[in-house]
């Protein structure tokens, strides 16, 4: 199998929402969930190629842009808050073999309650 149709596999088995951006917050990947998510259950069209900003709020556009720019200081994944499905929802940097910041993943976690 080749690479790349292995790596989307991986992706598309994840039980969550993935969605990566490059550097200038347009989206180029989401996942089998993701797709489900912004399209299915929130009426988008296709996101590929857009800004992730078409598709989120003016508050949470203003926490994705602070926390990539933690992640442009080789910042650590930042965690931006809860979804209305109770989900983690994080931003995960995504760098090249030189360690530079490429773009980012945006993803969502169960928030387990204890």
């Amino acid at each position: 199998m080749e690479r790349e149709k292995l790596l989307v596999c991986i992706l598309d088995s994840y039980p969550y929402p993935i969605v990566f951006a490059d550097c200038d917050n347009i989206i180029r990947y989401l996942n089998k969930n993701a797709e489900y998510f912004y399209y299915q259950e929130r009426g988008y069209d296709d996101l590929i190629g857009k800004s992730l900003f078409d598709c989120h709020n003016d508050k949470s556009k203003e926490k994705i842009i602070a926390a990539v720019e933690k992640l442009k200081n080789h910042g650590m994944e930042p965690c931006l808050g809860v979804d209305v499905k109770n989900r983690r929802v994080y931003i995960q940097p995504v760098r090249n073999e030189k360690g530079e910041l490429i773009g980012y993943i945006e993803r969502f976690e169960m928030n387990v309650q204890k």
